[in-house]
């Protein structure tokens, strides 16, 4: 038996009819395309359906034993629609429940939808592919209407009419730098250069990934949330920290006999800046706990991370103290002050724990456990 399969791989039938797919039956699917053309006249599956019809007619004529089905995916990723039209084959196939064995001929509009030609020869052999193309009047009043068409989708627009635009730009850009005596070298290579960027952003799909952060930073805004300005705070005190520490090298070089070595220098910038990103990771902190509050999702051992913010800072600026020489901003620390700062940090560390950990026991939080 030989099957006339019409394939829509994007559901336009099902979407703009309503009718429930597959379609079986030369009246049915005839049905079906003039309600697709009802719907939309410029939808090229239509086309599909009627070509479907016609090569059934023909062959049922000849006396061959033929019926005719329309088939549908789904307006989506190849692979999902590909095995919508694969359980729908599926169904046809089991309604037509004949003991010979079916081969077909696929109908289908163009390229993308014979990309589920693998699918059906799965299931069954195919004698033909019949791609239908429409035949347009190759007059002036059509080609208007198809660059119309074009120009009308917005994706279609900015594909072709930016980058044509930037290259008709090139020669009138150059004429103009040469008026105020600016070399039409350095024009040519920033066009070259934002037409690179251009081509880059696009092809990447880095236009979602732009969109997507927009959004974010939007709602962050509208929803009040309090982490936006602690972390604006908390970098700019990680600039100021980062100068500090660059200072405090200066220093510790300026009393230096000679070229300080690579720990001695680190070990300064650490004890210059420490202060600083110490009150920044507590502000940073600080600003999550209180959204996290806001939120109903506060729990008591997110405390902690103030409080292990200083004990750690507490620990590093006492034991570069300690290795670094008396210096304009230098805290120079005995080994009795750094016993007693690496005891303090590490008492402010289990301390906070166990509190807060007693704490979440006891009194119950924003959230479940």
């Amino acid at each position: 038996m030989l099957l006339v399969l019409c394939v829509d791989l994007d559901d336009d039938l099902g979407r703009k009819t309503g009718i429930p797919t597959p379609v079986i039956g030369d009246d049915d699917v005839t049905e079906a395309a003039v309600a697709l053309a009802t719907a939309d006249p410029e939808d090229s599956d239509v086309n599909v359906l009627f070509q479907g019809v016609t090569v059934h007619d023909e062959l049922a004529a000849e006396g061959e034993a033929v019926e005719v089905a329309a088939v549908t995916g789904v307006d989506g990723p190849d692979v999902k629609a590909n095995r919508a039209v694969g359980a729908e084959v599926d169904r046809v196939l089991a309604e037509l429940s004949t003991g010979e064995d079916v081969s077909a001929i696929v109908i289908t509009d163009g390229a993308q939808d014979e990309s589920v030609l693998p699918v059906i020869r799965s299931r069954m052999r195919i004698d033909g592919v019949r791609r239908v193309v429409v035949r347009q009047a190759q007059d002036l009043e059509s080609l208007y209407y198809t660059i119309k068409q074009v120009l009308a989708d917005p994706e279609t627009r900015g594909t072709i009419l930016v980058p044509l635009g930037v290259l008709l730009l090139i020669y009138p850009l150059v004429v103009v730098a040469n008026l105020f005596d600016v070399e039409g070298a350095a024009v040519l290579g920033l066009i070259s250069g934002g037409v690179g960027l251009y081509s880059l952003f696009r092809g990447l799909g880095l236009e979602e990934t732009v969109d997507g952060a927009a959004d974010a930073v939007r709602n962050v805004l509208y929803a009040g949330r309090v982490t936006l300005i602690t972390y604006v705070v908390a970098l700019a005190l990680i600039l100021v920290g980062g100068v500090q520490g660059t200072e405090t090298v200066e220093a510790v070089r300026g009393v230096a006999d000679g070229p300080l070595p690579p720990g001695a220098t680190l070990t300064a910038f650490v004890h210059g800046v420490v202060q600083w990103l110490a009150v920044a990771g507590v502000t940073s902190s600080l600003g999550q706990i209180t959204d996290e509050y806001l939120a109903g999702r506060f729990r008591w051992r997110y405390l902690n991370a103030p409080f292990y913010v200083v004990a750690i800072a507490v620990v590093l600026y006492a034991v570069s103290g300690f290795f670094l020489p008396p210096a304009p901003g230098v805290t120079a620390l005995q080994l009795a002050d750094l016993a007693m700062a690496l005891a303090a940090g590490t008492l402010l560390g289990v301390l906070s724990t166990l509190t807060f950990a007693i704490a979440e026991s006891q009194v119950p939080s924003g959230e479940p456990t």
